[in-house]
């Protein structure tokens, strides 16, 4: 098949999206398939700025979520044009649109769509604060994920919380496959933590927990500050290093100043999806601290996976789709959300029984390559283009 995958997001960037299409496009071209990527990057910078961003920023202003829906329609706008040019240079079989407003401006092109869907985009905007709840600009995003996936061929979820979701809101039944990834390249490379440790300069002694999340609320990003005075207390060359950027930014830092441990906080910003492996490798301990905000729960988060896959324990919380990831104490550990206490015990409980981490992460490592491989993955997707093929 001819394959496009589309987004009115940017791509290649860094978070869970692109990675997302990265792995699929990979997985898809190992079983013989011709697929092509078209996203909001592609459209010139002049209009990017100058049509989508500038004019958005002043209308929210005027506004909260004013300019935050209407740069939204304009990015459908805009990649409209480019499905249809790409569409008249290549006569594709399925387009597979990643969100609400792509799946708009791919139906303009009469080739049939199957749309993925990845979160609640409305409570999303609410949660990271683009949108106020209960406004006109609330309920207009709503209504436009209603039609979105009631207009799409076939509707793919990431997880069975977000399938029951529009099912409820629409009647419409989704496909359910869980995220997934490359299972080559996240592999475990313990033996070269020392390497890469004195590649990013990180001392050979120090305990390291690494959180590869963007520093927005709903990622719980807080809370590995608010446990970590405990850790070292008992572990004195204790460190959480953060890979990501985000809002949350500044009160993290002001809460660790506050709390005395800034000394033990490493932020790296953008971290290129090429080197997380590296940054995995290096740690003692992944943490994917996610929390309930504005009624959005973790998907079956990319994170997750890949610190599993990397052969690196995992303490997660227990929300959303990192419940039906880790099966706590077998392959990983779950702790209750936003709970300061029971965090700080599970990152202790590893650093003082490294073998139980291992026990865990050799789990871990197992059931990626069982469960979320991108190539078991790519089947069930061809299997859904199929299926919409039909109709």
């Amino acid at each position: 098949m001819k394959i496009l995958l589309a987004t009115v997001y940017d791509y290649p960037h860094l978070g869970g999206l692109s990675v997302h299409l990265t792995t699929l496009k990979a997985g898809l071209e190992s079983r013989g398939h011709e697929v092509d990527v078209v996203s909001f990057t592609d459209v010139p910078k002049w209009k990017r700025d100058g049509i989508v961003r500038g004019p958005a920023f002043l209308l929210n202003k005027m506004k909260q979520g004013k300019g935050y829906v209407w740069t939204l329609k304009r990015r459908q706008d805009e990649l409209a044009i480019l499905i249809k040019e790409a569409v008249s240079k290549k006569e594709y079989d399925i387009i597979n649109a990643q969100d609400v407003f792509t799946t708009f401006a791919a139906l303009e092109s009469n080739v049939p769509v199957v749309s993925t869907v990845h979160g609640y985009l409305t409570f999303e905007g609410i949660s990271k604060g683009s949108v106020i709840e209960g406004s006109p600009e609330a309920a207009e995003l709503q209504e436009a994920e209603r039609k979105g996936y009631k207009a799409t061929r076939e509707v793919i979820t990431v997880d069975t919380r977000i399938k029951e979701y529009i099912l409820k809101e629409t009647g419409v039944t989704g496909n359910m496959i869980k995220n997934f990834i490359d299972v080559e390249s996240f592999k475990p490379e313990i033996e070269r933590r020392a390497e890469f440790r004195d590649t990013y300069g990180f001392s050979q002694d120090e305990l390291i927990f690494f959180v590869p999340r963007r520093l927005t609320k709903k990622n719980g990003v807080m809370y590995p500050i608010l446990s970590l005075p405990a850790v070292v207390e008992k572990f004195p060359n204790a460190r959480v290093v953060f890979a990501g950027t985000g809002e949350m930014m500044e009160p993290m830092m002001q809460k660790a100043a506050e709390l005395g441990v800034s000394d033990h906080i490493t932020m790296l910003g953008a971290v290129d999806h090429s080197v997380m492996m590296q940054y995995y490798a290096l740690a003692n301990v992944a943490l994917v601290p996610s929390i309930y905000s504005a009624g959005v729960e973790e998907a079956t988060s990319i994170s997750a996976l890949e610190a599993m896959g990397s052969g690196v324990p995992l303490i997660a919380c227990a929300v959303g789709g990192l419940k039906e990831i880790v099966d706590s104490g077998k392959d990983g550990l779950l702790v209750e959300e936003q709970n300061v206490e029971e965090l700080s015990d599970a990152m202790i409980q590893l650093l003082e029984d490294p073998a139980y981490g291992e026990q865990l992460a050799e789990a871990g490592r197992a059931k990626i390559i069982e469960e979320y491989s991108h190539f078991a993955a790519a089947e069930k997707y061809e299997a859904i283009y199929l299926k919409a093929l039909k109709h």
